[in-house]
Formats: C-alpha cells, structure tokens, sequence
C-alpha cells in the first residue's frame, strides 16, 4: 500500500485537520506495516492555475516558455504522486465555509482531460479509479454536510469526477462550540479506519 497524505491547513501544529491525517495515516500504517507514504503539505504552495498554466498544460506548445515547461512539470509531478498512491489522505480545514486555495489549486492541477479524466459518448469518465480517500474534515463552525458546508460535497464530486469513488471523511466539526463533542465524532470515525 501507497499512501499520499496531503495537508492545507494554515494554522501549524494547531491544525485538528493535521492531527486527524496523521492519526489517519498512523491507523492504515499499523494495519499495513509495509506501507510507504508520500507527504506534501500544499500549504507550502501549490500554484494557481492561469494562463500560461493553461497553454503549456492543457494546450500543449512545441516551444514552451520556461514558465509553461515549469507549470507542466509541477502539475505532472502533483498527479504522478496521485497516480502512484492507493489512498489518500487529505486535510479538510475549512476555512470561509469551503477548502482552502491551496487544496483547490491542487485539485486544479490533476484535473486534466486525457490524463486524470476524459469525456466519453456516455460522460465523462475518471481515469484515477482503484483508489480511497479519506478526508480529515476539521471546522470550527461549519457542521459537515449541513448547508453552509460547501466543501465535502465539492471534494466528494471532485474525487468521484477523477475516478476516486471510495471516499470516507473523518469530521471534527463544531469545534467552536463543542470541541470534545466534535473530537468525539471524529475518533469514532477513525475507529472504522483499517478496523
């Protein structure tokens, strides 16, 4: 088993969202002893996607800039380390009632058609099958699934989009206004992780 753990949240070694991928990532290893794990903390920086994205990414050019050659290396590098993987392992915080920018710029990066998906007669179909996700969903005010949330639906679509159908989140919300209820549920979700 290969294992990619992503974090987003800005907050350091306060981040419950960290501390839930790591307890993730530490449950999989204990029932996987041979697993290996792949860490990138998108919070370092992930770049937006933008037009010099778009022509050496998504277009293609003979004579790429430097820019657009750097922008194709970055997003393939970004989507080999999904494509190598088994599960992954991503930190939700929410921040503003969605994920945060960086987790979007990532989802933006390995999201190509012909490579992570592509359009069919029927649709279109995700290349990334095979795989699980588990999401550490951590917010202080922001119930998951409730209305305001527009994060864990978008991040389910988005994975379920690229292939990635088995999804499970582990939430920790509510934390402002009832952090041990909140850690509560989000400890018994991680109970069920390699159970």
């Amino acid at each position: 088993m290969h294992i990619l753990h992503l974090d987003s949240a800005i907050t350091g070694d306060a981040s419950v969202s960290r501390q839930l991928t790591a307890d993730i990532v530490a449950r999989l290893k204990d029932a996987n002893p041979g697993a290996t794990v792949t860490y990138r903390d998108l919070n370092e920086g992930v770049p937006a996607i933008d037009t010099d994205w778009f022509v050496g990414v998504r277009v293609g050019t003979e004579n790429p800039t430097p820019e657009q050659k750097a922008h194709l290396d970055a997003s393939n590098a970004y989507l080999k380390e999904v494509q190598d993987a088994d599960v992954l392992v991503i930190g939700l915080p929410i921040y503003n009632f969605t994920l945060t920018a960086q987790l979007k710029n990532w989802l933006d990066q390995i999201a190509r058609a012909g490579v992570s998906f592509r359009y069919t007669a029927e649709g279109p179909e995700g290349l990334l099958t095979g795989k699980r996700a588990y999401i550490a969903y951590a917010a202080a005010g922001t119930p998951i699934g409730s209305e305001i949330d527009f994060a864990s639906d978008y991040i389910r679509h988005m994975l379920g989009f690229l292939g990635i159908t088995d999804v499970t989140f582990v939430p920790a919300d509510g934390l402002a206004m009832d952090r041990e209820a909140g850690m509560a549920r989000a400890r018994a979700a991680l109970e069920k992780i390699a159970a």
